[in-house]
């Protein structure tokens, strides 16, 4: 007979009601049933496996792509009392014993994997024996070739799944569209089981796009005046950059760390491990720091590069604001961005259908980025979404932007390309457009040619701003080896008079405008300065504080003990006794026991309340 599972996250996980489809995905796998499961980072996929592996007898198997993803949700799980373990390559090999013999006798409730552990003999004769509750495939988009994270150990699922041909499969992902959901679904086994799908959306974040002036120096502005000392994610393309952005915002007083690949292991750890423990850290990484972050107080994530897709974009700006609440993605671009990554493109030894979809995937990209509409309905309708309406608060629809007539730019901007016989980059060309004089125009001749001096009434940043849009909407190509701009059909189209050209205006705000714009970021934010409605500002810092020592005396991150979220229900509700404790969302059954007390002392101290009057044993 298995458990309720409303009680078992009730008495385990603290929280009073499922959210979304997570009961009709629970009840499903409870009757046997197997299922696709997509939900945005922080819509609660992993309840949705984890509750049902608590109600179903045997042991639950998690195929989870990244060793600190695992350590990090085995933690958490051991916190509220569940048999959770980790088998992977970093165990002994009597520790990994010790596991098998624990998995085999039914000591355990969830069992955690990496994908590259499935593909060996000895686990297979292994999982062969064991007692399964359920097989849950996190980050699935993974199992397809499509998707932005394609791992090939993830196609050793299906000869899992044929060893165990009753038990329920999950298969679990934030970021899937059409064409890698249907990959997913055939390389698992289940075309024929349900689709559960949620809402992308993620009203907690506000969207802001914007074109790379001073790159460094914007996200500093941005870091200063709306996140300062909060914990961030900051995406750079390269390794090289990575670490100059981190080594520099340093010298600016921002507490930042470097991550990618190229990083010494132990290194690499370390600076995750301080990303996860510390408050207010920032971290400047390439996207191997991707999937194993689970920490969810992640306040802003910034692109100071472009990403190579919506996917990407949408599944690394969920890193921020997992907790529910506010957080900002940021991103700021220019013209190189969109010509290396076409250039990348084009230079990858993949095949031509495989480089014929990236170049699809990154125009989607940037025909985001060009948007003059609101973000999220742009974002979400790529998954197929619709969006009512406006949503109020991204970038475009807090400082709608204006567009313009950009016809004849573009056309002039084509004939300079069409003049100097397709053979130049966005900066020559510029300089022939506005009739300067360089060494490089003089000694080729153009400032004979009938486009020299025909822009000379806009300035750079005009003409870069033009070249940029022209490669964005796909008026023009570009030259993989070289970089040099390269006509297409949509190129003649527009300089035959055969289509117009809007294009959006680049300008930034006046000063004033920009200060009263500053000032209304910030009051979107009720981050450290969030308090309770009865007024008591220095309660939630104490519950943090408070929180930060018995997570450090354990090894722990903090939200493992408790997410932010839950202190600030414990301020807003000041709990009198254990029993209204166990009340807030968030404080399960053995969190109370462990961390009750030390907790509600906290509170009764910073609000003058008497422990004679609230009927706790303390």
């Amino acid at each position: 007979m298995t458990r309720d599972p409303l009680q078992v996250l009730n008495e385990i996980f603290g929280y009073p009601a499922f959210r979304g489809r997570q009961a009709e995905v629970i009840d499903h796998v409870l009757l046997g049933g197997s299922a696709l499961v997509l939900m945005p980072t922080g819509g609660g996929k992993s309840l949705c496996y984890q509750v049902p592996a608590l109600c179903r007898s045997g042991v639950a198997l998690v195929i989870s792509p990244l060793i600190a993803l695992m350590r990090d949700q085995v933690e958490a799980l051991r916190q509220v009392g569940v048999r959770a373990v980790v088998y992977n390559s970093t165990l002994r090999s009597d520790e990994k014993s010790q596991v098998r013999a624990a998995a085999l006798s039914g000591k355990l409730d969830l069992l955690y994997v990496a994908p590259e552990t499935l593909n060996t003999e000895f686990f297979s004769d292994f999982a062969r024996r064991l007692s399964l509750s359920l097989i849950a495939v996190d980050e699935a988009h993974c199992v397809s070739q499509w998707g932005h994270d394609f791992r090939p150990d993830y196609l050793e699922i299906a000869k899992l799944r044929a060893l165990h041909p009753q038990v329920p499969l999950l298969a679990l992902t934030a970021t899937a569209d059409p064409m890698t959901r249907e990959e997913i679904r055939v390389r698992l086994g289940l075309d024929s089981d349900p689709v559960f799908s949620s809402s992308f959306d993620r009203p907690n974040i506000r969207y802001e796009i914007t074109q790379r002036q001073e790159a460094r120096r914007q996200l500093l502005d941005f870091i200063r005046t709306r996140h300062w000392g909060e914990a961030g994610i900051v995406y750079c393309l390269s390794r090289r950059k990575a670490e100059e952005t981190a080594e520099w915002l340093g010298t600016q007083g921002v507490l930042a760390l470097p991550y990618h690949a190229g990083l010494d292991s132990q290194v690499r750890q370390t600076h995750q491990d301080r990303f996860l423990r510390e408050e207010g850290l920032v971290i400047c990484a390439t996207i191997a720091f991707g999937m194993g972050i689970d920490k969810p107080d992640v306040r802003f994530v910034a692109h100071i590069d472009l990403p190579k897709s919506i996917e990407s974009y949408y599944q690394e700006t969920g890193r921020a604001g997992r907790d529910g609440q506010p957080a900002e993605a940021w991103m700021v671009y220019g013209l190189g961005d969109v010509v290396s990554q076409r250039r990348m493109i084009e230079q990858s030894e993949a095949t031509e259908e495989w480089k014929r979809l990236s170049q699809r995937k990154l125009a989607s990209l940037l025909a985001l980025c060009e948007s003059v509409s609101c973000r999220r309905q742009g974002l979400l309708s790529y998954f197929g979404e619709d969006h009512p309406g406006q949503c109020g608060s991204c970038d475009n629809c807090l400082h709608p932007p204006r567009a313009f007539d950009g016809t004849e730019l573009g056309r002039k901007a084509l004939s300079a390309v069409a003049r100097t016989e397709q053979r130049f980059g966005a900066g020559h060309l510029i300089d022939i457009l506005r009739g300067l004089h360089t060494d490089k125009i003089d000694r080729n001749g153009h400032d004979r040619l009938s486009v020299f001096g025909i822009g000379k009434d806009q300035d750079e940043k005009r003409w870069s701003s033009v070249f940029r849009q022209l490669t964005a909407t796909g008026f023009l190509d570009v030259e993989a080896e070289f970089g040099a701009f390269r006509l297409n059909r949509r190129s003649w189209e527009l300089l035959r008079a055969q289509t117009s050209l809007l294009l959006r205006e680049d300008d930034t705000p006046p000063r004033k405008e920009r200060t009263k714009q500053k000032r209304a970021e910030k009051s979107l934010k009720p981050l450290h300065a969030v308090v309770s409605a009865s007024g008591q500002p220095g309660l939630f810092e104490a519950l943090r504080a408070l929180r930060r020592r018995l997570a450090e005396e354990q090894g722990l991150p903090p939200y493992v003990v408790f997410h932010d979220s839950t202190l600030r229900e414990m301020v807003q509700r000041q709990p009198r006794s254990l029993a209204e404790l166990a009340q807030v969302p968030g404080v399960g059954k053995v969190k109370l026991e462990r961390y009750g007390a030390a907790f509600l002392r906290e509170i009764q101290q910073s609000v003058g309340v008497d422990d004679r009057s609230t009927g706790a044993t303390l």
